[in-house]
């Protein structure tokens, strides 16, 4: 006689297919479309800020709780419809609360739409937010977490610790599932090791970041007043957006994501470039169609272009497509300083330019070359 495997039954239970569905079921569907607390950054979900301790991730959880709350603008460039917020600040105090959110709201008051929590045991946390998304069953509310800490539980005695972080992730995602449209955003730490992936960031074992719809991942240096956030998840386009902070306040580095996502590129094109490099950079950048090293001289007031701008080229940073004429290359964005106007895009064509022919400057042994200036901005520096 045929045997099953021990403790299966023979056939199927009744019941068990019955939440089968079929391609043409599937493609008849009209699903609602995907809500956002903030738009391109924050969807609905059980999702992650992760950054290093201190790196200002609390002040930033909160800008955007107080942004939804009033409905006003998210990281102060990102328009955000006004809903109901929850925000478990259980590292924090009402004092510390309150003088964080008026520094935030610059001068306005606090808004009623937002309620605090800072005292609960772990235990309590789940059950709290179910009771308060029980309130607000059809008001796409957003609900906010600081930190993870504090409610994961400690694992058990044997307890494998993927499943382990997987159980709580996935018990969090459940919990803000039961209401369409509301977003839970957990603030959790990074790992000390450092990885070309950001989503290792995440502290924990994989288990944690597997369960959440999206991850947001914060990285900053110490005190430096410029950051960038990693995003990606289920149903977020990736991508990385630069930021700028001070005094607590997190700004968009741009009037859009699509500049701030520009930004992140310019920063690591001029990166480590002393100031010297940046303006040969931008000049270039804002007359795409090509510049000699007399034209950069001429219009920046200096006798030495020759030398950054084979710099430059050696780096990657600008094109040569003649001898003597330096051009941007596609990968190269748009580095404007103070003063100086619009230029045309990078598909202008190459023109006629004066002296193609002269000298390019490469640098050889000997020429002596600014070093690059480090300059740092005191910030709040605080979680």
């Amino acid at each position: 006689m045929d045997s099953m495997h021990v403790g299966e039954p023979d056939t199927l239970s009744p019941g068990l297919l019955d939440g089968m569905r079929n391609g043409t079921w599937l493609d008849a569907q009209r699903f609602p479309e995907l809500e956002w607390s903030v738009d391109g950054i924050i969807p609905e979900g059980f999702g992650l800020l992760v950054a290093p301790p201190k790196a200002g991730k609390s002040w930033m959880v909160a800008g955007v709780g107080l942004a939804c709350a009033a409905g006003g603008n998210a990281l102060g460039k990102i328009p955000v419809a006004r809903r109901p917020v929850l925000y478990l600040a259980l590292e924090d105090g009402h004092r510390r609360l309150q003088s964080r959110f008026r520094t935030l709201m610059e001068g306005e008051s606090i808004p009623a739409g937002i309620d605090v929590i800072t005292k609960a045991q772990s235990f309590e946390v789940p059950a709290m937010i179910k009771e308060w998304l029980g309130q607000h069953p059809d008001e796409r509310p957003l609900v906010i977490l600081d930190t993870l800490g504090k409610v994961k539980p400690p694992k058990r005695s044997g307890e494998d610790s993927y499943a382990a972080d997987y159980a709580i992730g996935g018990k969090l995602k459940d919990l803000i599932d039961t209401v369409p449209g509301a977003t839970l955003l957990v603030v959790h730490h990074t790992r000390k090791a450092e990885s070309d992936d950001f989503v290792d960031a995440v502290s924990g074992t994989q288990g944690i970041a597997g369960s959440a719809d999206f991850i947001l991942v914060l990285r900053r240096k110490r005190q430096a007043a410029e950051a960038v956030l990693s995003v990606t998840g289920r149903d977020v386009p990736e991508n990385e957006y630069a930021l700028t902070t001070e005094g607590g306040l997190w700004l968009l580095d741009g009037p859009d994501l699509t500049a701030a996502a520009e930004a992140v590129k310019t920063r690591k094109n001029t990166e480590n470039l002393g100031d010297r490099s940046v303006d040969v950079l931008a000049y270039v950048t804002r007359n795409p169609e090509g510049v000699t090293p007399a034209q950069t001289d001429a219009a920046l007031g200096i006798t030495d272009s020759k030398v950054y701008l084979a710099r430059l080229y050696k780096k990657g940073s600008l094109d040569r497509p003649v001898r003597g004429i330096y051009t941007t290359v596609t990968s190269v964005t748009s580095v404007t300083s103070p003063g100086h106007g619009t230029s045309p895009g990078p598909d202008t064509p190459v023109t006629s330019v004066t002296n193609p022919g002269e000298d390019d400057g490469e640098v050889t042994q000997g020429t002596e070359v600014t070093p690059p200036e480090e300059v740092t901005v005191p910030i709040r520096d605080e979680s």
